[in-house]
């Protein structure tokens, strides 16, 4: 009865809407800009790139600066490396069946990689999720875009995550100190520890990502890449409980949010309209991330699907069906990737 007590509750509010408001003007602008122009095709690029702003949610302004720029620099190299993935395939000659190969495994490396380089950082949010879903999502886009006009589009929304991070300090009621974080000093156990939460990560995604490709092949769905997304959800917690805890919330949102764009897609979006969505979900997410992750999926599983059918056309029915089954599959693995160490431990007593 504890575990689904605190399933369902709701932590106090503290202030949440403040960089809720941030994220979602740090993406509705770039997105609304680039409807008018009529370059949608640049549009997950610009989502990406403003996912700077999730990051130092909390701290002063000098602080929050200095982790929104390393964690944006980081979510650049990422998309960087996404382009130049997106088109390695067709330039070796690789049929479909190999691309998406070569997606599970360079997306496992970046699952890897990424959190190792969050935890030595000391960002937060913790974990690679969002690097994961940014590489993956833009390394299948099947039509990249030059990739210079991509990257120009990453670098302005980030750019404008960083000045929208800041600028409440034009109000002398809400600045705060411009003092940069300490110096990062890490000892011998953290790095050790950094190192074996990459390796859960490592070991998550890519057995979340292989089992998803091998059904998907069989049974005839696709977007691997989101079970690989789902299975380090259950990573990011300071106990067992409260990791497999997330899990089941990750699966319980996702229906709910499924529920939630199924009514959305009826109503039938301009892309304007859609772009106002796009930044409402954000607004939602962000507002319900640190209180109640069950609230928040309703939101990011939304805004994760529509972000993907502004860039993609595809059959809303299709991609409904490919999340819930995704989702399935890759917290039931990040769980079994949770729980494997206490079992183990468990067996040599």
């Amino acid at each position: 009865m504890k575990i689904l007590a605190g399933m369902f509750s709701i932590a106090p509010a503290n202030k949440d809407h403040h960089p809720a408001i941030r994220c979602a003007v740090g993406i509705f602008v770039p997105l609304i800009t680039l409807v008018v122009l009529g370059r949608l095709d640049l549009a997950i690029f610009a989502s990406f790139g403003a996912f700077a702003g999730i990051y130092g949610r909390g701290e002063p302004h000098g602080t929050r600066f200095v982790l929104q720029l390393r964690a944006g620099l980081l979510m650049l190299l990422v998309i960087l490396l996404a382009t130049l993935t997106a088109r390695l395939g067709p330039a070796i000659g690789l049929d479909q069946m190999a691309i998406a190969w070569l997606l599970v495994l360079t997306t496992t490396l970046v699952a890897g990689a990424c959190s190792v380089a969050i935890s030595l950082l000391r960002l937060r949010p913790a974990g690679s999720l969002f690097h994961i879903f940014a590489f993956a999502a833009i390394a299948s886009v099947p039509h990249q875009p030059p990739a210079w006009q991509a990257m120009l589009v990453a670098v302005l929304t980030t750019i404008l995550s960083l000045v929208i991070g800041f600028s409440s300090r034009v109000l002398p009621s809400h600045r705060t100190p411009w003092v940069p974080p300490a110096r990062i000093r890490r000892t011998a156990d953290e790095r050790r520890a950094a190192w074996l939460e990459g390796l859960g990560y490592l070991v998550a995604a890519g057995l979340a990502g292989s089992l998803a490709t091998l059904a998907g092949q069989r049974l005839g769905f696709g977007h691997a890449y989101w079970a690989m997304v789902a299975a380090v959800v259950p990573l990011v917690g300071h106990s067992t409980v409260h990791r497999v805890r997330r899990g089941v919330q990750r699966i319980i949102g996702t229906v709910l949010g499924l529920a939630l764009l199924a009514a959305i897609l009826l109503i039938g979006l301009t892309p304007w309209q859609t772009v106002l969505v796009i930044a409402l979900c954000q607004f939602g997410a962000e507002l319900f991330i640190a209180r109640q992750y069950v609230l928040a999926q309703l939101f990011v599983t939304p805004l994760a699907l529509i972000s993907t059918l502004l860039v993609v056309p595809s059959s809303p029915t299709i991609l409904l069906r490919d999340r819930i089954i995704e989702t399935v599959i890759g917290a039931a693995v990040g769980v079994a990737v949770v729980l494997a160490p206490a079992l183990w431990r468990r067996q040599r007593v």
